[in-house]
């Protein structure tokens, strides 16, 4: 068989520490997962069942080790803001998955932007619309190499933060959670089958804020190293 058009060559990210890659298949993104986050967006953190929106994937600025990232400033926007966040990479496939057996379908973690035009989002959200404009535009998931599960160690408490131009924007805990890694993949897995080269953004914690041309992002979370990103 031929294709009337070349493919595209796949989207990955680098693993760390391993000449390997990992090839992306879909994007899945948690809204609104830490509660001092809903709070901010003007929203009340109860537990209800999660939501999520995707990304498409090619939306991925992946940023090797030792390498700061370019990130380009996004059109049709005056409110671009960042939203650090822990990448689950999933690594087996898997439908309806129990909690207590879903750490065995990943097979690595992150740390990941992800990047919003925040006039557009709440514009649309106002309106009932759906926020594909405002969340997965290009180069709207930037992120680190992938550390496997076994290397990374337990993650579920570990500190995430984010600086712009060297000041503290955002810093909480994994702990922090409304719903945890194991409960996320288990309940996204009974509306999708997960496959490997999945990946799931998780949230992110209080202290979003917009970024302009010329700012510097680094952002880390224990255990899994830095992302450094430039706005350009």
């Amino acid at each position: 068989m031929s294709f009337v058009l070349s493919p595209p060559p796949p989207v990955t990210v680098p693993v760390a520490g391993s000449p390997d890659a990992f090839a992306v298949r879909r994007i899945y993104c948690v809204g609104r997962n830490y509660a001092a986050h809903a709070r901010e967006m003007g929203f009340d953190p109860d537990r209800e069942p999660p939501f999520f929106f995707c990304k498409p994937a090619d939306a991925i600025l992946a940023v090797p080790t030792g390498i700061v990232g370019e990130f380009p400033y996004p059109t049709e926007t005056t409110n671009c803001h960042h939203e650090i966040e822990l990448v689950v990479a999933i690594g087996a496939r898997g439908r309806e998955i129990p909690v207590e057996r879903a750490l065995e379908h990943v097979w690595g973690y992150a740390v990941g932007l992800d990047m919003t035009r925040r006039d557009l989002q709440i514009a649309l959200r106002d309106k009932g619309r759906p926020w594909e404009l405002g969340k997965a535009f290009d180069h709207s998931a930037p992120i680190a190499p992938l550390v496997p599960r076994a290397e990374a160690g337990a993650i579920d408490e570990a500190t995430i933060w984010l600086k712009v131009n060297g000041a503290e924007r955002q810093r909480s805990t994994v702990a922090h959670l409304i719903w945890s890694v194991p409960e996320t993949v288990a309940y996204l897995s009974r509306y999708f089958e997960l496959l490997p080269g999945d990946l799931i953004f998780t949230g992110t914690p209080e202290g979003v804020g917009a970024v302009v041309r010329g700012d510097g992002m680094v952002g880390g979370i224990d255990g899994l190293g830095e992302l450094h990103v430039r706005v350009v």
